[in-house]
């Protein structure tokens, strides 16, 4: 096993690695930059090494100084966590060029799932049914109109490596292409240095359902309870649940056939998560792969009593996986909150500032807070905006939400603003206890009502 693994992120993410490493007995090296000198996960790892000043680019994204940082202080691999150069095929593919494990799949299926037109390529080859849509990149905007007025509109613009709702616009009226295509292009060349594009039809009133999977070196493939992401904003998931209620045994069990299927088409190795869109009729088209664990892993641990992180550390080290598919069932129902630093009544405006107090409720079955705050903490503007993950597990749905509406209630976070009363509020809601919403409700249903509410009490 491996004696000493770098954690090349920061946060709640880094802090959850470091755990599961020493509970291992695995040495943990912390990276940090000149903003993060006094964090958690600096504080809780056996070492730490600086890599750079406050911008992401200076440190976080600094695949110089990282690899000289791993390399320098002895460090046999190196866990990317989500975010930064977890999906960066160049940097998984230097790890291995200086002898360093990368925890995570090869370079060469980071590059091939990350072009997300490549992936549905491959996806079509293997019979896993994608979303219809233009078959390879677009050319201009006349192409693009001849593709969407056979698929029907709306379509989505997206750039093919893409991720994140980046590089992403919706057209609904052919005269709108060409503006939609050109700021796409831009964004996706700022973004990501590719303005390559490709085109997808709206799928109206659909769940946006991911699969989690799992694939050791020798083959063996499972999956998990699938999640249901589909309460978002600007195309970013704000809310998270496992299984999804609307999904039947038969078809859960269909649905992660088609993921292992996916999985083996990529030649997966490590965790990864296939990324679905379900229609009124439970028909699933493909619509992604993400090649990292995610941000929402923490509701398909708690509902299978799996560690995602010491599966994927055990397997990177060349181990078979430590459970079986029948080792997956869901074990009751678990909901996750993402709290941010913004201020939704603001139009979420970020919120920056110190910690000045802080209470997080311990001792209660069936809870979790992943994060990487204390007291007297100081919020910086340099990352993202997510301050703790509230997860919260019951025998039932209806039980699961109870707990996370009361956990909520009793978290007490002073100094900086949060979205904390936001996500009391969509608890509350009725078309989200009954669970029959797709990706548009929050933003389209939900949000013009809690608006005129939150006005309303304004103005009185």
């Amino acid at each position: 096993m491996f004696k000493k693994v770098l954690i090349a992120n920061r946060g709640e993410i880094a802090v959850r690695i470091i755990r599961s490493l020493k509970e291992m007995g695995i040495k943990t090296v912390a990276i940090y930059s000149t903003a993060d000198r006094e964090s958690l996960h600096v504080q809780l790892a056996d070492e730490a090494v600086c890599v750079g000043g406050p911008q992401p680019t200076e440190s976080y994204l600094n695949i110089k100084n990282i690899l000289a940082a791993a390399v320098g202080i002895g460090a046999q691999a190196i866990h990317p966590g989500y975010g930064f150069l977890s999906e960066n095929a160049e940097f998984a593919q230097m790890c291995e060029d200086c002898g360093l494990t990368f925890i995570g799949p090869k370079a060469e299926t980071i590059d091939q799932m990350g072009n997300k037109e490549h992936a549905r390529q491959l996806m079509m080859a293997h019979n896993v049914p994608v979303t219809p849509g233009s078959n390879g990149v677009i050319k201009n905007a006349e192409e693009a109109k001849k593709i969407a007025a056979q698929i029907g509109y709306p379509v989505l613009i997206k750039a093919t490596a893409g991720g994140g709702g980046k590089g992403i616009r919706q057209v609904t009226d052919p005269s709108q292409m060409a503006e939609a295509l050109a700021a796409a292009q831009s964004e996706a060349k700022n973004d990501f240095g590719d303005d390559r594009m490709y085109l997808e039809k709206v799928m109206q009133n659909v769940k946006h359902i991911e699969v989690q999977i799992f694939r050791d070196m020798y083959g063996h493939t499972v999956y998990f309870p699938e999640r249901d992401c589909s309460l978002q904003r600007n195309k970013q998931k704000v809310l998270e649940e496992s299984p999804c209620d609307l999904i039947t045994e038969n078809e859960r069990k269909e649905l992660g056939e088609v993921a292992v299927k996916a999985a083996r088409a990529a030649n997966y190795v490590s965790t990864g998560t296939i990324e679905f869109l379900m229609d009124q009729d439970h028909h699933f088209y493909f619509m992604e792969m993400n090649t990292r664990i995610q941000v929402e892993h923490t509701v398909t641990e708690m509902v299978t009593g799996v560690d995602l992180v010491k599966a994927q550390i055990q397997v990177a080290n060349g181990g078979p996986l430590p459970f079986t598919q029948k080792d997956l069932r869901a074990k009751g129902h678990a909901i996750e909150c993402r709290i941010n630093a913004e201020d939704p009544a603001n139009n979420f405006m970020p919120s920056i500032g110190k910690v000045s107090y802080l209470y997080l409720p311990v001792g209660n079955p069936g809870m979790r807070i992943d994060t990487a705050l204390y007291q007297g903490q100081q919020i910086s503007p340099y990352y993202d905006s997510m301050l703790a993950k509230v997860v919260a597990l019951g025998n039932t749905r209806k039980e699961a939400i109870a707990k996370m509406k009361r956990l909520l209630e009793e978290i007490v976070l002073q100094g900086i603003t949060t979205n904390q009363e936001f996500h009391l509020n969509i608890l509350n809601d009725p078309t989200f206890i009954k669970g029959d919403f797709n990706n548009t409700y929050l933003e389209q249903g939900f949000m013009p009502q809690w608006r005129s509410e939150i006005n309303e009490t304004i103005s009185a």
